[in-house]
């Protein structure tokens, strides 16, 4: 099972947080993002995005992305300098859910995991996943219950992702 690299579970019809924005980058307006996608250029597809703010998401249009050193860079419709670009700074960016793209056979996006409980072959519940993480070698899953427990996300240990039951199968006794 491969997954599609998205943090955070949204409700069913709410945007799927794809990015933050992390300050400026130069005088005229770009600005810096942390991308939580499996390809660091892969918001740029998006020719707009939400911004969120404490009103809920304001739809903004992108002027230019692409990938400088480990970030993704872009410039937004309306942000022209450094200071505009750093009252940004912190915002989540996301995706309305039905512009991604579905995901393949045997793939799900990482806000589709988040939440989900995860139960042993025992029949054992040991919680819920409550985050996901990139180490390089294989995603974690971050699965919160009596304790925090971080269960490898590979074929060995992740037997089933029932999405509809929203329920996780895996090989993981309770003592380990």
């Amino acid at each position: 099972m491969r997954l599609r690299l998205l943090q955070r579970r949204p409700l069913p019809d709410a945007p799927v947080v794809m990015g933050r924005i992390l300050g400026p980058y130069g005088v005229r307006g770009w600005m810096n993002l942390r991308t939580f996608t499996q390809h660091l250029d892969s918001l740029a597809d998006y020719p707009s995005w939400l911004l969120a703010d404490g009103d809920g998401w304001k739809p903004v249009e992108v002027e230019g992305a692409h990938v400088h050193g480990g970030h993704l860079v872009a410039k937004l419709v309306g942000v022209e300098d450094r200071d505009q670009a750093f009252a940004l700074r912190g915002r989540e960016v996301a995706i309305p859910r039905e512009a991604l793209p579905p995901a393949e056979d045997g793939e799900f996006y990482w806000a589709d995991l988040v939440g989900l409980e995860v139960v042993n072959v025992q029949g054992e519940v040991l919680g819920n996943v409550e985050d996901l993480l990139e180490t390089g070698a294989n995603d974690v899953l971050v699965v919160q219950g009596d304790r925090q427990r971080l269960l490898p996300y590979v074929d060995a240990v992740v037997l089933d992702v029932d999405l509809a039951q929203r329920r996780i199968r895996v090989d993981w006794g309770l003592d380990y």
